[in-house]
């Protein structure tokens, strides 16, 4: 993860200047969430147990959803805003302004763009908006359609499968490491490549890692899983519901993840959060025919 302290955005005085821009403030909201995890939660006894263990933010879902994710009942989404006092976060199809509009006329804090790898519309609002990536070009191209967060996707079943996300998080830095390597004279090159705006690409490569917020997403069940996605040089994770589920203990099991997202240098820490795990994690086993390939794929 990058140093402490806000991300400076744009050395351009209008831009950085939140009288004058209202996106700095979008990122500056974002960066509220920096070294925290966000749950998704799918009742309000699971948005207490997340807020009790140190949650950063929720993400209110629907319970066993399937297909397309549209908007939530406002009315649930009301009820859990006035029980938890951590920020929370909702999803919106990607495009559909009217269902952001509505999200932020509840008093919703970000917006989560469900569908990943599409066209993104979020000037004309006060809320932040999140949104998903899977390579550096895709991050940047986010980043000017107005995202204050990025999140790298992995795998979208919620099996517990991480190398997915493993191997975008790597693809994401490895980019951007080639990128710190080059000279002046092959950033614009690059930029073409990627198919990303020059200015925003010249700017990840003078500061040495996304313009905003980067959090991963997918497969994270365990506090392993979190510390891995943190060493790999991201700001936060997002965990999903079915770490809520076929548990006797969930607020162990959040309690540990969010401990390894502030401690996933720390070993001694790291032990601790993974005593007793095996059983709580029984039911996010994947079978033999969907086990984690580490070793192929380059992940």
């Amino acid at each position: 993860m990058a140093e402490d302290g806000a991300v400076t955005l744009y050395n351009n005085t209008a831009i950085t200047d939140a009288k004058k821009n209202s996106f700095s403030i979008k990122v500056g909201l974002a960066q509220m969430l920096r070294g925290g995890a966000i749950f998704e939660v799918s009742t309000l006894s699971q948005a207490k147990i997340a807020e009790e263990a140190g949650a950063c933010c929720l993400v209110l879902t629907e319970p066993n959803r399937q297909g397309i994710s549209r908007m939530l009942d406002p009315s649930l989404i009301k009820q859990n805003k006035c029980a938890v006092s951590i920020p929370v976060m909702a999803r919106s199809r990607v495009g559909h302004f009217v269902e952001a509009q509505i999200l932020e006329r509840v008093g919703i804090d970000y917006i989560d763009e469900s569908e990943v790898l599409a066209i993104a519309d979020e000037d004309n609002f006060r809320c932040p908006f999140v949104c998903g990536c899977k390579n550096l070009g895709d991050a940047l191209r986010r980043v000017r359609e107005g995202a204050a967060m990025i999140r790298t996707q992995g795998d979208l079943l919620g099996t517990g499968n991480i190398v997915e996300t493993v191997k975008n998080v790597r693809y994401v830095m490895g980019e951007i490491r080639i990128l710190n390597n080059m000279d002046e004279d092959e950033v614009f090159a690059f930029s073409k490549k990627i198919a990303a705006p020059y200015d925003l690409v010249a700017q990840t490569k003078q500061m040495g890692r996304l313009p905003v917020v980067h959090f991963a997403a997918s497969g994270i069940v365990t506090p392993a899983d979190a510390a891995l996605m943190m060493q790999l040089g991201c700001d936060g994770v997002f965990v999903g519901s079915e770490v809520f589920y076929n548990c006797s203990d969930p607020y162990k099991r959040v309690r540990g993840i969010v401990e390894a997202v502030k401690h996933y240098n720390d070993p001694h820490v790291l032990v601790e959060n993974s005593f007793g795990l095996e059983e709580e994690m029984a039911g996010l086993n994947v079978s033999e025919e969907r086990m984690e390939p580490f070793g192929e794929g380059g992940a």
